[in-house]
């Protein structure tokens, strides 16, 4: 087809409509742009779409967006209270719907669903199992809107025996470890209610509970399960919601049972009583409760912290070394994590002393092995392991569940009565159910009575009927029948009209009247109805109830302070001239036979010597007195540990003293009777007697012991008794005795009077003294190393202040410098001034008169003598340790034929 250029031109005019108007339009110009340079067509372009924006424009006006009165699509509101309210309806729906359990079945939404929904699909204990993705599917479609892992993670933990005291799912497959391994995909896992389940829906199709339309309406749900036990406390619950809580511990069966049964019974009853049968929680892994304060708390306010500890024993082995084998661990604690800080603890060099840590889990139970190096003391790191790691916890109770749909802080009283009243509603409606089911049945039975006693004319009224409706008429107006029971009769079948039949009906009739009176009976007194819920509540305790897991160790406290971490064990605490002091374990010492050359105790150097030496345990108070009158306490155990040749510390870093300030004596004691009076002796003679009650608040910073005279020091300090007597010695060889009551008390702040007189004052003092309480047989030890034990008798009793008489012959035994009372079956330690230490029995040094030197007890060499002397009181440290040895060889026993049985086991 060809155009000439007269249709080129139309071709390229439009008809363009302007109001009226009509022209044309030449895009001639416009074709001849595309044939232009290219540049210049981009910028056209640019020019034609560019777009005016209106903020640029100078007249343009911001304009508020709010808007003041509604309109067709939007309504103003106030932010702050459509956020409070959003808020509040949000937090309201998690705490109903998610979060909190009911405090009548302790069950939250999605527990129940789960276990309405599997008696729906017919998985009950008695069914055989179903995939789990079946079951949570079927929740998920019809109930329970939240998620499939929400659902199967809920379903896990109630198939965790380890998590749930009585698990109510049966689970079949991995679902999971106390160890905190996962469990396995729903689709390869099986699961089905447990027996005890089983009692939580139990009555559910008998009107028992109210039942409201699921998410969407196209189901029914429970709004409450009937639960025939106590939910609540039985299975425990963890909930957060928003703003609060809650954390419930799982109970025993049969005591939470038993505290229903009682409440039921009296009303009145006090939560302490209620404690008598709720012993406390009993955790699915076991462990062990300290103490009842918070027991006590959560059961009485809803709130406490309550101390649980693993169950440990401690075996000892043939080499000598020992491990610790824990057993059972808290509620919620991971074994490997426990494990793990463990390591960690050991790797940071925290814990000292364990050489191996292993996990001997099995089928039998769980079992973690921690092997301890040689001569560590087992029960000191138990106690560090219980300080440090989750060995122990504190299981926070936080009791608050829903009560009428509001969140409430529940006791024990008020969970068990919340229980108690939604049993009585439970049982009320299904009696109310059963009666009515009976009244109709019996109604029923009636007319089919009547009808066989009236069976000809009956038969004649169906027969001259043409229809059932026409015949059951007739026979509601002869006979006087209801609806239902003219309907029955005519659909009876004929073998009904058999004499066994006719006798089997009656029989039943008789039954069904006699429940009757029995339903009406109940629903008619109260106390009736009570007697059915304890008798049904026994028998779900007969049926499922068992032994308590969890031990309440009432005499534990769980408070774990740095002197339990410490060993008590009988030590030797040896003080320098210079203040240096340090404890060592006594056991590090041995006998030696009177005489013996002895062994090195302790380091000196040349301006400092062993100046005292106290036989004491770790566990007790030392009071620390010193040159300036003043006395300070620690405990044993905060004196270090060290070698026999270790020098020690200065008591500058233990307590507050002075530059020039001394310790001069040191003294254990653990009590501080008003029987009790504590005597000081000086140099020059004074004594002064205090009760030791006045002593009992001292710190490191020290109070004052006594005031002395000028130019004068301390000498000794002793605990006595009022009928205790007291000897003095001096370094001219004489001792005075006299009685305590010669000193009458004073305060603590008090001089003294005087104890014994000197005929020359300026050289002769007080080198020691002691009273009866210690024995009856004077020692008397010589500058020399010469010793001798003396009856007390021999010493006669004077007055305070006499000059007293001899007790050594110092120009053969050198000047006295110990003078003390013992028994004569004690250990004596002497040490000399260069650190040379003997300990020997004072059965070996023999009895003297006054005025003998005596025996040799330790051998003097190099000029040295003797700085100082203690009494071990071996018999009673031969008694501990002969204690110490039998139960070592018991446990070494029990620990061999265990392993022996284990071994039997396993070969088994």
């Amino acid at each position: 087809m060809f155009f000439n250029d007269e249709d080129e031109d139309k071709k390229n005019k439009e008809i363009i409509n302007d109001d009226e108007d009509s022209k044309y339009y030449d895009h001639t110009e416009e074709l001849k742009v595309v044939f232009s340079d290219e540049s210049e067509v981009k910028k056209i372009i640019i020019d034609d779409e560019e777009e005016i924006i209106p903020q640029n424009n100078e007249e343009y006006k911001v304009k508020s967006q709010l808007i003041d009165e509604e309109t067709e699509f939007l309504a103003p509101i106030n932010v702050s209270q459509e956020m409070r309210k959003s808020f509040l309806e949000y937090a309201m729906s998690v705490i109903v719907s998610r979060a909190l359990p009911d405090a009548r079945d302790g069950l939250k939404p999605v527990h129940r669903r789960i276990l309405y929904s599997m008696s729906e699909l017919g998985v009950t204990s008695s069914d055989p199992f179903k995939k789990s993705a079946r079951i949570v599917g079927d929740v998920l479609g019809k109930y329970h809107p939240h998620g499939d892992s929400a659902i199967y993670e809920s379903m896990v933990r109630m198939a965790q025996d380890f998590s749930l005291r009585y698990p109510l799912i049966d689970g079949h497959g991995n679902f999971g470890s106390i160890d905190g391994d996962e469990a396995a995909a729903m689709r390869y896992t099986e699961a089905r209610m447990s027996k005890i389940a089983n009692e939580m829906i139990d009555g559910l199709k008998k009107n028992t509970v109210d039942f409201i339309p699921n998410y969407d309406g196209s189901e029914q749900e429970p709004t409450v399960l009937p639960a025939r036990f106590p939910n609540l406390l039985v299975s425990g619950s963890v909930g957060i919601a928003v703003g609060m809580a809650t954390n419930i511990p799982p109970h025993n069966l049969g005591e939470v049972i038993d505290g229903v049964i009682a409440l039921a019974r009296n009303p009145e009853i006090t939560i302490e009583e209620l404690m008598q049968y709720v012993k406390g929680p009993d955790f699915p892994t076991g462990a062990t409760i300290l103490g009842r304060k918070g027991i006590i708390d959560a059961y009485t306010t809803g709130k406490g912290s309550i101390i649980t500890r693993s169950k440990t024993h401690i075996e000892l082995l043939k080499n000598g070394k020992s491990r610790i084998i824990v057993t059972e661990i808290p509620y919620e604690v991971k074994k490997p994590a426990m494990i793990e800080k463990i390591a960690t603890l050991i790797k940071d060099k925290k814990i000292d002393g364990i050489v191996d840590l292993r996990d001997e889990t099995s089928r039998k139970g769980i079992r973690v092995v921690i092997e301890l190096r040689k001569n560590v003391v087992p029960e000191v790191m138990l106690n560090q392991l219980f300080k440090l790691t989750n060995l122990q916890i504190n299981y926070s109770a936080n009791m608050i569940a829903l009560v009428n749909n509001e969140p409430k802080l529940l006791n024990l009283k008020s969970a068990l009565q919340v229980y108690l009243n939604h049993q009585i509603d439970v049982v009320t409606r299904r009696v109310q159910f059963d009666l009515e089911k009976a009244k109709a049945r019996a109604h029923i039975l009636e007319g089919l009575k009547i009808a066989v006693n009236n069976i000809d004319e009956i038969i004649k009224i169906i027969r001259n009927s043409k229809t059932d409706a026409e015949a059951q008429a007739t026979m509601m107006e002869v006979f006087s029948l209801s609806d239902k029971q003219a309907k029955a009769i005519t659909e009876m079948r004929l073998g009904r009209l058999t004499g066994l039949a006719i006798e089997k009906m009656n029989e039943e009739l008789n039954e069904l009247n006699e429940m009757i009176r029995n339903f009406e009976e109940i629903l008619a007194n109260h106390a009736k109805l009570i007697q059915l819920i304890i008798d049904e509540l026994t028998v779900i305790k007969d049926k499922y109830s068992d032994e308590r897991r969890t031990e309440i160790d009432i005499n534990n406290f769980g408070d774990i302070s740095d002197e339990d971490l410490i060993p008590e064990k009988n030590i030797l605490i040896t003080m320098s001239a210079k203040g240096y002091v340090k404890r060592i374990p006594l056991i590090e010492y041995r006998v030696q036979k009177r005489g013996g050359v002895g062994s090195s105790t302790q380091t000196t150097y040349s301006d400092d010597d062993v100046a005292k030496i106290l036989s004491t345990t770790t566990h007790t108070d030392l009071l620390i007195f010193t040159s300036f009158g003043k006395v300070y306490r620690l405990r044993a155990h905060q004196i270090p540990e060290m070698s026999k040749q270790a020098k020690g510390i200065p008591f500058l870093n233990l307590i507050q003293i002075e530059k020039d300030e001394r310790v001069i004596s040191l003294l254990t004691t653990n009590s501080y009777d008003d029987d009790e009076f504590l005597v000081t002796i000086t140099k020059s003679g004074i004594i002064k007697r205090t009760p030791i009650s006045q002593y009992q608040r001292i710190n490191r910073n020290g109070k004052i012991a006594l005031s002395m005279r000028e130019g004068d020091e301390l000498v000794k300090a002793m605990k006595v008794k009022a009928n205790d007597e007291i000897i003095l010695g001096a370094s001219n060889g004489k001792v005075v005795r006299f009685s305590a009551d010669e000193v009458r008390p004073m305060s603590r702040t008090a001089t003294g009077v005087t104890g014994m007189r000197f005929d020359n004052p300026d050289k002769e003092y007080i080198i020691g003294a002691s009273n009866t309480s210690e024995g009856n047989v004077v020692l008397s030890i010589g500058a020399n190393g010469f010793g001798k034990k003396t009856s007390l008798a021999d010493y006669r009793q004077t007055k305070r202040g006499a000059k007293g008489v001899k007790s050594i012959n110092a120009e053969k035994s050198g000047s006295l410098i110990y003078v003390g009372l013992v028994s004569g079956n004690e250990d004596i330690m002497v040490v000399t001034n260069k650190g040379v230490a003997i300990r020997t029995s004072l059965d070996s040094i023999a009895d003297s008169s006054r005025s003998t030197k005596g025996v040799r007890v330790i051998q003097i060499k190099d000029n040295s003598k003797i700085q100082s002397v203690a009494i071990l009181d071996i018999e009673h440290i031969e008694q501990e340790v002969e204690k110490e040895i039998s139960r070592t060889q018991e446990l070494m026993l029990n620990n061999m034929n265990n392993t022996n049985s284990n071994d039997s086991d396993d070969n088994q």
